[in-house]
């Protein structure tokens, strides 16, 4: 379509996707859920033998501080350069429960977190850059909200350097301890809300990197989230097929540099 289309009529177009106009379009009688098919899982399957990593539990963080959220918001501000200070287990521990942690199961489709979602659906799976963060070896990670875990992907070779290659040379991600890489299974929005799914998407990856720009606030760290990436660039060592499951949001995270 782009290739065809003026600018004029493509920015038309691409205004439609931030309408809700799609729903009046959908026969929600036809969609999966409405049809009797199970949800897909809460979250996405992983080898029984695959290495993971426990993470620290909610209520046995005694190093992350209390923080009022006015302070937070205060102080909120996208942090582009980095303190050489790593992030701790503890610390990554809490900013993966405050952006995707599991409050309470349901079922086996539905989960209550610690963000919002269209349907309670959750479309969201968060993989790690790890480059600095104390006793994980560099390389790619997959949270697991239901076990409270990680899961480890791949250790790519060059891998500060891949991430600046995916980013367009943004150097953000080169210097940070980790960064937090978001993508979309669409199936599950799909389930429920079928061709009306993709905006919801995209406003539920906004809530979930909120909520870490806040978190960030209470252990001394600063995200800085971006939009701009290599689409198979920054899929290929996710190990995603770009079909079913992508990248669509991702943001560097690393202790602020002292004044």
């Amino acid at each position: 379509m782009a290739g065809t289309m003026k600018e004029g009529d493509l920015i038309k177009a691409y205004r439609q996707f931030l309408k809700d106009t799609v729903r009046k379009t959908v026969d929600f009688s036809s969609v999966a859920q409405n049809r009797g098919i199970p949800p897909p899982p809460v979250e996405k399957p992983f080898p029984k033998d695959a290495r993971r990593v426990e993470l620290v539990p909610r209520g046995m963080w005694a190093g992350i501080r209390e923080i009022q959220l006015k302070e937070a918001i205060l102080k909120r501000e996208s942090t582009r350069t980095y303190a050489r200070q790593g992030l701790t287990v503890e610390e990554l521990s809490f900013l993966l429960w405050a952006t995707q942690g599991v409050r309470e199961v349901l079922d086996s489709g539905h989960a209550l977190r610690t963000v919002p979602s269209a349907g309670c659906r959750h479309a969201l799976e968060t993989y790690l850059c790890i480059l600095n963060v104390g006793g994980l070896a560099r390389g790619i990670y997959r949270y697991l909200p239901l076990e409270h875990q990680l899961v480890f992907e791949q250790a790519p070779e060059n891998l500060a350097a891949r991430m600046v290659h995916a980013v367009f040379g943004q150097s953000y991600p080169s210097g940070a301890a980790v960064t937090f890489i978001w993508t979309a299974v669409p199936y599950r929005m799909e389930w429920r809300y079928g061709h009306a799914s993709h905006k919801v998407i995209a406003i539920d990856a906004g809530h979930v990197c909120q909520n870490l720009y806040l978190a960030c606030e209470a252990i001394g760290a600063g995200a800085c989230a971006m939009a701009a990436y290599d689409q198979e660039a920054l899929d290929r060592p996710l190990q995603v097929d770009g079909e079913d499951e992508f990248a669509i949001y991702l943001a560097s995270v690393g202790k602020k540099q002292q004044p």
